[in-house]
């Protein structure tokens, strides 16, 4: 026969039999030497044994004896007759009885085994073995012959030099059979002294021991095993089962061992995720109490450039720091219900965090994050807006003061001249008409005076960081106007004294001349301050106010231009009557200006006009780009925003209606969760858009409703939704599927909760719950006792008073009765098979019994045992078994 087809197929069939195979001689062999011994080991209580396994059961009563002693059952009278058909009478029977046990019995037949065909008698047997020897070994819910090589597997495992996969050529050297003899009975053999070199001395050995010590019969042949190329698996198999039979109150502490490992992984797993509340609890409230109080700060250096990086430092904020804490908090709360889903499954009770890190006051200081944050932003802006403001009021008041001071510079000392006094009568008379002159300039300058002091109040009234400089300066200035007021009152007073009537025609021109270039020199100035003025806007429509001024002031030049040629007209006619009377032209008494003066700045105005046609047409190019920016931003904020609400609306309504199953609706969940993760470029594309519409300072928008604020709140909720409608639905998952309940049951249960749940909070008032309770049929009555009996499950549903109940604590209440979890007292039990009915426990047989990292973990928190039969190292089980169903450290 090949090796594929003597492969391991034991694991495959279990009762199939190759009726057209052919047997390997040497299998067929080892095959009716173990089969034989394993059949005397049963029939030896009955009196009687077997010699030739395919003569011996032929006529079908020994057969039937075997079965009965096996199976401790009474099968029906054999036919004592010795005829062929009493002989397949009996045999039937036998067959017939194997298959009432649920054995399908392949291509056997009661005429093959009375005419004594080897390969079909031992095909029976190994059936018979099958069900009755091996079927019932059950590790970890495997099949039986995969249980049966776990056990030998987790057996042997500490073993060196022993690798249990089959049951063949693991066998081979007989170290594995020496080690399942050393793990259950130490004191038989000494395991470490064995080599894997002399296979015959360590076969033999294990052979007469589990013979002499076990009374199991010698079912192999030490010479069988190490001179077969691949000993037969199903003797093997045989007189492993033995072992396993053998070792049963051993399997009793494996079965005491294992539970108290699954008590004890909970145990682990849930203290794990105590832990890690606990970090990320304090890590985010840590992170929180450094964050609140610089978002409540609204202070800022009141200046432009201290401003913006403070707006810098809140978009890094919302882009880069808060969305991993936001995270850190959805993992916070999934964390936490997992937790407790858990702990109400695995009949522990519910956890409670370190004072200060209960979810309510992790939402609590969030809530707070986001007040201190809400506004935050609209404040910086507003606050930018301000500064720029001032920072424009601060520009134009120097502006206005270098002209102011550039004028009144040596006008104190020209005023205190008292040159009048030495001057001839004429002289006086030009004096005079140039003092006028003078006072109607010092008139023309009151507007920009007054100018000054306003632009000075508005700094001061706006905080105006440099507000003390200014105030200095304008004092100045104002200080300075009252005296010049003062002194021109006073020389006019004296030319007054001294002048007389004698005026000449250049005299007229003079002071006509004198007039007229004052104002219109001041105009001049006036215009040339205008057109350099400088301004703020934020829309089309405040520029376009601007271009139309402009406009209209430009329509005011041909009249300016008629009296620019009026004044000089005045000048050309000094110059021909001068040159009339023969005399170089004097100079104008009145006046300072020359008519150069007013050329030159006439010259300036007229240049200045396109100037400011070119600046205004540039505000506007910017302004109808910061309108392109609005309507950009608005087109994707309103798209957004939508989208966000939609998603919001449909995450909310998964699971409402009841008739979807939780995986569907997890699966629709976790659809919207790649769905929302691929949205994401769309938020971060409206986030560049956003900031290019704060970096053109640009401050509202009638466009759309939303701001990127709403929208980044509305986006965090959606985030947050699907994480915890997640989290929700899979610990119903994990509550359904441990207390069994079934998808109709479920959709029951999360119709009548939607159904009382109308603001769709996702839990109930006592009021609503109440009712729901009567809906599903539970009897509260309307009296004292009724309401007792309500308080009483509302104590189970909402420990913490928190004055509702959720949707997972609802369900737990509907199932705990169905529960199937183990307790302290069946941990306890567990521990006491492990010990040996002993109150106490050793070290070394919890590291001998247990995996070693759960071993210590008991060892590390079993206390001293103190009782009377106490011996050195005793432990105390059973308190520890209590602690553990208790309050954790943690």
């Amino acid at each position: 026969m090949s090796d594929e087809q003597y492969s391991d197929g034991y694991m495959d069939g279990e009762e199939e039999w190759d009726r057209e195979g052919l047997l390997d001689p040497a299998w067929e062999k080892q095959q009716k030497k173990t089969f034989t011994a394993w059949c005397n080991s049963h029939l030896r209580k009955a009196g009687t044994q077997i010699e030739n396994i395919e003569e011996d059961f032929r006529n079908g009563l020994k057969l039937m004896l075997l079965l009965e002693v096996i199976s401790g059952e009474q099968l029906p009278k054999p036919d004592r007759g010795k005829m062929r058909f009493h002989k397949i009478a009996n045999v039937n029977k036998a067959l017939d009885y194997i298959a009432s046990k649920g054995v399908k019995l392949v291509s056997i037949g009661a005429e093959e085994i009375v005419d004594g065909n080897v390969k079909m008698t031992l095909g029976m047997i190994w059936t018979i073995i099958l069900r009755f020897a091996i079927q019932d070994i059950t590790v970890e819910e495997l099949t039986a012959k995969e249980g049966l090589l776990l056990w030998c597997q987790r057996k042997t495992a500490p073993y060196k030099n022993v690798n249990v996969q089959n049951f063949h050529l693991s066998w081979k050297d007989g170290l594995a059979f020496c080690a399942l003899i050393h793990r259950h009975r130490p004191e038989l053999l000494d395991y470490y002294k064995l080599s894997r070199d002399n296979p015959m001395h360590n076969l033999n050995l294990a052979f007469d021991i589990a013979e002499k010590h076990l009374d199991i019969p010698r079912m192999l042949e030490a010479e069988d095993m190490v001179n077969s190329a691949k000993p037969d698996e199903r003797s093997v198999m045989a007189y492993v089962s033995s072992y396993y039979h053998a070792f049963s109150g051993a399997q009793q502490a494996e079965t005491a061992a294992n539970r108290i490992c699954k008590v004890l992984k909970v145990n682990q797993e849930n203290e794990r995720l105590m832990e890690e509340y606990e970090r990320l609890a304090s890590d985010l409230l840590e992170w929180i109490r450094k964050t609140k109080p610089w978002l409540e700060n609204r202070q800022t250096d009141n200046t432009l450039a201290g401003t913006r990086g403070k707006l810098d430092q809140f978009r890094d904020y919302r882009r880069q720091h808060k969305p991993p804490k936001l995270e850190d908090k959805a993992r916070l709360e999934n964390s936490f219900n997992t937790l407790q889903t858990r702990l109400r499954l695995s009949n522990r009770p519910a956890y409670m965090p370190t004072e200060g890190k209960m979810v309510s006051d992790i939402a609590n200081a969030w809530k707070g994050l986001e007040n201190a944050e809400k506004g935050f932003e609209e404040w910086l802006l507003s606050e930018l807006q301000r500064l720029e403001r001032l920072d424009h009021l601060a520009q134009k008041f120097k502006h206005k003061c270098d002209i102011h001071e550039e004028w009144a510079h040596g006008k104190e000392e020209m005023l205190q001249s008292q040159d009048y006094k030495r001057c001839r009568l004429n002289e006086i008379k030009a004096m005079k008409k140039k003092h006028e002159a003078f006072e109607s300039d010092l008139a023309a300058h009151q507007d920009r005076v007054e100018q000054i002091a306003a632009i000075a109040q508005e700094l001061n009234a706006l905080d105006y960081h440099d507000v003390q400089s200014v105030n200095v300066r304008c004092q100045r200035i104002c200080d300075q106007w009252d005296r010049l007021g003062t002194l021109t009152q006073k020389r006019r007073d004296g030319l007054e004294v001294r002048s007389r009537k004698d005026l000449e025609r250049i005299d007229q021109l003079h002071l006509e001349f004198a007039k007229r270039a004052a104002p219109f020199n001041n105009w001049m100035d006036g215009a040339k301050e205008d057109l350099m003025d400088m301004f703020i806007v934020h829309t089309t429509e405040e520029i376009q106010g601007l271009i139309d001024a402009h406009e209209q002031f430009k329509q005011t030049l041909g009249e300016a231009d008629k009296e620019f040629n009026t004044i000089i007209s005045l000048v050309q006619e000094v110059q021909r009557l001068s040159q009339q009377y023969g005399m170089a032209p004097p100079d104008n008494p009145y006046t300072t200006l020359s008519p150069q003066d007013i050329a030159n700045k006439w010259g300036d105005v007229k240049q200045l006009v396109p100037n400011r046609d070119n600046i205004l047409q540039q505000e506007m190019i910017k302004q109808q780009n910061n309108e392109r920016l609005r309507r950009q931003f608005a087109a994707k904020a309103n798209v957004v925003g939508q989208w966000i609400e939609t998603q919001l609306d449909a995450v909310a309504s998964i699971g409402l209606q009841g008739k979807s199953s939780l995986e569907d609706q997890l699966n629709k969940l976790n659809q919207y969760d790649k769905v929302v993760i691929q949205y994401k470029p769309n938020m971060d594309d409206l986030e560049r858009t956003h900031q290019e519409v704060q970096e053109a300072m640009i401050f509202e928008n009638r466009y759309t409703q939303y701001t990127m604020e709403t929208l980044r709140v509305g986006w965090e909720q959606l985030l947050t939704a699907i994480a915890r409608n997640i989290n929700e639905v899979e610990n119903q998952i994990l509550t359904r599927d441990s207390k069994g309940i079934s998808e109709s049951q479920m959709n029951e249960f999360r119709l009548s909760f939607n159904h009382f749940d109308k603001n769709r909070t996702r839990r109930l008032e006592p009021k609503e719950f109440k009712a729901c309770l009567v809906s599903l049929g539970y009897n509260i009555r309307e009296d004292r006792q009724g309401e007792a009996d309500f308080q009483r499950i509302m104590l189970i549903v909402d420990p913490n008073r928190t004055g509702y109940v959720t949707f997972d604590a609802f369900l737990d209440f509907m199932t705990r009765e169905t529960a199937d979890t183990d307790t302290a007292e069946q941990v306890m039990q567990s521990f006491k098979i492990l010990a040996g009915d002993k109150p106490y426990v050793t070290a070394q047989i919890l590291r001998q019994e247990l995996p070693p990292d759960q071993a210590e973990y008991c060892i590390q928190r079993m206390a001293p045992y103190t009782g009377k039969d106490a011996v050195p190292g005793a432990l105390d089980y059973m308190s520890f078994s209590t602690a553990l169903y208790g309050e954790s450290d943690l």
